[in-house]
């Protein structure tokens, strides 16, 4: 892992943290699939900063919901009462993590259930990003800085709402968006440089980051279908018809993943290996043109 080198730290913060991140997943033995030959999970990450009071966070409120908390109320309900005041810097760092083409491949050639190398990817990637974004925490404090992860703070939630969607107070692409990695797509993924087979995770800090470009003209800029070009490759992927030309359908692609895909794989006698507490999805990630890339028109 990256020595601790407060010189270069002071120098460009930024570059040094997304170099630390860049190290640490090559270097992680979290970033390996135990049953597949430890093979590695995700390919080198993107990584991005936003500015902790950057008004998308409060735009946010109005069109991903109220419930969805500002980087200043994620820091105001880490600290308690009782804490330290609100400091004059925030800051976030955003990593985008894809998932190698090997597991990509794995579950292009599914059509029901997804690959149990898909599964444990799913998984096993999570705890490496928790591992990072923990480890990145302990950095910081090192250089004298305040961090916290908010995905796994004790307020952090996934709650339904009463239309039966299923949303989090800290969502991680929209978060991405917010520090210029991607833009949102038909299925409601965030299509990166690096596509939207991909996971992604967020560390809050009081260190001064500079934040980096949206060089994006809207946020679905990056989507064949919303640019005109015609592709909605994603809705005939999807086995339960959870995505159409009007989107995606949150309620149906939760009741295939929570609710008929174990009895699927006990039909298809395929239930073993599977781990998680749910097996996952991600067919609309994968022989789609944005797979592993911002898509060219034809």
């Amino acid at each position: 892992m990256a020595e601790l080198n407060k010189t270069e730290f002071q120098k460009n913060p930024a570059e040094y943290l997304e170099n630390v991140i860049k190290e640490y997943v090559a270097a992680s033995p979290r970033n390996q699939l135990p049953a597949f030959n430890n093979e590695p999970i995700f390919d080198a990450p993107l990584v991005g900063f936003a500015d902790g009071d950057d008004p998308i966070f409060e735009y946010y409120k109005v069109v991903v919901g109220d419930y969805h908390l500002t980087p200043r109320q994620v820091w105001a309900m880490d600290q308690g009462e009782g804490g330290s005041p609100s400091p004059q810097h925030l800051s976030v760092i955003s990593f985008i993590m894809p998932i190698t083409e090997k597991t990509r491949r794995s579950l292009a050639a599914e059509s029901v259930v997804p690959s149990l190398r898909w599964n444990h990817a799913r998984w096993y990637g999570q705890e490496l990003i928790n591992e990072l974004a923990n480890y990145l925490v302990s950095l910081l404090t090192k250089m004298g800085y305040q961090a916290m992860v908010p995905e796994l703070a004790k307020f952090f939630e996934i709650k339904t709402l009463d239309n039966g969607e299923r949303v989090s107070n800290w969502s991680q692409r929209h978060i991405a968006y917010a520090a210029g990695l991607g833009t949102f797509s038909l299925q409601d993924a965030l299509i990166t440089p690096r596509g939207l087979a991909m996971r992604c995770g967020s560390v809050l800090t009081d260190a001064p980051l500079t934040p980096s470009p949206r060089i994006y003209k809207h946020h679905l800029a990056n989507c064949l279908f919303y640019r005109g070009e015609s592709c909605g490759r994603c809705i005939e992927r999807c086995p339960v018809g959870a995505i159409s030309k009007k989107g995606h359908d949150k309620k149906r692609c939760r009741e295939y993943m929570f609710e008929r895909q174990r009895a699927l794989l006990q039909e298809l006698g395929r239930d073993e290996g599977y781990i998680g507490r749910y097996v996952g999805c991600g067919f609309c990630q994968v022989k789609v043109p944005c797979e592993a890339g911002i898509p060219q028109p034809d």
